[in-house]
């Protein structure tokens, strides 16, 4: 059983279930208080205040309560009473959500001009100038309220397409098992997927891969149904707010501009070359006659088996990132002492690892720590999102105090640059180094490549939705096969089962969300390489940037930074990079 000190401490928050369960009693008399304003709330600037004010505390409240439950559920997901608060958190959450849907059409009924005269009324209102100047510019795909709660339960139908895949893939299907070559009897499922992929056994790693693609391929059509069904849906709800596309809306909320999203695809393609070069290498190195995708995650420098202890681990992540500031590493010891973050694995814990937050509380973190060196770049990763967001809490309001994906990886992904060039410097043997420029160029192909790949996918069936042609089994087989051929090369064996790997990626239900992954490494590396290299202010511009939260558009934030999404560069440094980091790598394999 874990060290207490080692664990959450949720009184941070509520200090107790019952303390919560009198929070959601405030919230829903605070959805009370504002729905009891419908029809009035763009009277005159003072009710306008109060409205959005209100809205504003009754927000806080709702993430707070949502936040207690979600961590007190999964510290134990066994535990009764965390499932029930859990399940009433979200389903308050939904119908408060319902009965507040008047509340953007009845401020679309201002025009700007009319908010100004407001502001100048009421200067409180000012606060609010850059969250309506975002509403303004959706004004004309957001409708009146009978429409609107049309398209909530649209929204929660089509949310359905996911549960139907969650369920079949999670619940409904029946793994097989196989030996390991250890004589273990295992199940091929995703949960056991990294362990087999990493096994230093070809012929078992094949086996693991084809078996379990040959799941999803036996219930291909299902799934094929249940991703078109979603396709159509975010078809149909941007058709139906007057988009030109669904891509168009999924970027507008953050107002992306389209170019990003085709000018990574495009440079990713176009430099395909260094990824290819990196998957001859492995096959090389590793003496096989083919290489498979099976054979793209196990590591090619073996023999190095250190493990860290958590309070090693904590020690690095520090002086990795004391090049932020003072300030910053006495907020990562306070993290750390103070059980901000569940560390160790445990019965009946939720898997993985993230960080969360609520304004007005500090931020917290899940891990499930066992002392391999991923999990050190794990804790620098997470605690990048967990000072991302204290920074943001501490200098925003709460209407601008979080941030979009688009920015979030960002910041968790300094963090494991720094981490890298500390280990690399610090490293005692070219195998150390070895290793560390392996798990780089690893993660660069997973996140940067992969993440593109995926989001060239999706942006190939939606346009083949908008333009009515149906997705068929064999059509998303093929073109994602054709994917694979482009970016991976010819020294790449794209296996019949391969064709089906499409099937297993649950964020495909997420339209356009995977490609943030991939700018947000972009702008990281090069952020990182401002800092390091010692470029004037380039710490306190980035420091800048991790207290804006929401403040502006994520394009513009992250120019703070000095980065410029909206062009290629950033994309294009990160694949040099990329290719410099194999170069170094080549001569080490030798030695």
């Amino acid at each position: 059983m874990a060290d207490v000190k080692d664990t959450w401490d949720l009184t941070h928050m509520f200090e107790s279930v019952k303390a919560w369960r009198e929070g959601m009693d405030e919230a829903r008399a605070l959805a009370d208080e504002l729905a009891e304003m419908q029809g009035t709330i763009t009277k005159d600037a003072d009710t306008l205040y109060l409205a959005l004010s209100r809205n504003d505390k009754l927000g806080e409240k709702l993430t707070a309560l949502f936040v207690y439950a979600k961590m007190y559920f999964d510290q134990n997901m066994a535990n009764g009473e965390a499932k029930d608060i859990y399940e009433s958190a979200d389903s308050i959450y939904i119908a408060i959500a319902e009965k507040l849907s008047f509340l953007e059409p009845e401020l679309l009924e201002l025009t700007p001009e009319i908010f100004a005269a407001y502001s100048q009324q009421n200067e409180a209102l000012q606060l609010y100038g850059f969250m309506m100047e975002g509403l303004f510019e959706q004004k004309n795909h957001i409708f009146n309220q009978q429409i609107e709660e049309i398209l909530s339960k649209m929204g929660a139908l089509g949310n359905s397409f996911e549960k139907i895949y969650d369920d079949l893939t999670v619940n409904d299907i029946v793994y097989p098992t196989i030996t390991t070559p250890e004589g273990e009897e295992i199940e091929v499922n995703n949960n056991n997927y990294q362990v087999a992929l990493i096994h230093p056994d070809a012929a078992f790693r094949y086996e693991f891969f084809t078996k379990l693609l040959g799941v999803y391929g036996q219930h291909i059509n299902t799934i094929t149904s249940a991703y078109y069904g979603s396709v159509k849906n975010d078809v149909f709800v941007a058709k139906s707010r007057k988009y030109d596309s669904a891509r168009a809306m999924a970027l507008s909320g953050n107002h992306i501009p389209e170019e990003v999203y085709d000018n990574l695809v495009a440079t990713v393609r176009k430099q395909a070359g260094p990824l290819q070069e990196y998957v001859t290498l492995r096959k090389e190195v590793l003496g096989l006659e083919e290489i498979h995708f099976s054979d793209l995650f196990v590591p090619i420098v073996p023999g190095i088996d250190r493990t860290y202890t958590y309070e090693e681990a904590q020690n690095i992540v520090l002086e990795a990132t004391a090049v932020l500031g003072e300030d910053y590493t006495a907020v990562l010891k306070e993290a750390f002492d103070n059980r901000w973050i569940d560390v160790y694995p445990a019965k009946n814990k939720a898997t993985g690892a993230y960080a969360i937050h609520s304004y007005g509380y500090h931020p917290f973190s899940l891990l499930n720590f066992t002392g391999t060196l991923n999990d050190v770049f794990t804790i620098a990763h997470e605690l990048g999102h967990v000072m991302h967001s204290y920074y943001s809490n501490k200098h925003q309001p709460y209407v601008y105090s979080d941030y979009c994906i688009f920015t979030a990886e960002v910041a968790s992904t300094v963090n494991e640059q720094l981490l890298f060039d500390y280990l690399y410097k610090n490293s005692q043997s070219d195998a150390e180094k070895a290793l560390l420029l392996c798990n780089q160029l690893d993660n660069i192909r997973s996140t940067l490549y992969r993440q593109t790949l995926f989001a060239d996918f999706e942006n190939m069936t939606h346009n083949m939705v908008e333009q009515g042609m149906p997705l068929l089994p064999d059509v998303l087989c093929e073109e994602y096969t054709n994917l694979y051929k482009i970016y991976h090369g010819e020294d790449f064996v794209i296996d019949d089962v391969l064709h089906y790997e499409w099937a297993r990626i649950p964020h495909f239900y997420r339209a356009f969300y995977v490609y943030q992954y991939a700018t947000g490494i972009s702008a990281a590396v090069s952020i990182s390489k401002k800092i390091l290299n010692g470029e004037p202010d380039a710490v306190a511009n980035y420091r800048h940037f991790l207290s804006c939260g929401g403040s502006d558009y994520p394009i513009n934030l992250l120019k703070i930074a000095g980065v410029d999404m909206a062009a290629p560069q950033p994309v294009e440094d990160t694949l040099q990079y990329f290719q410099n980091v194999l170069d170094e790598l080549k001569p080490l394999l030798k030695k």
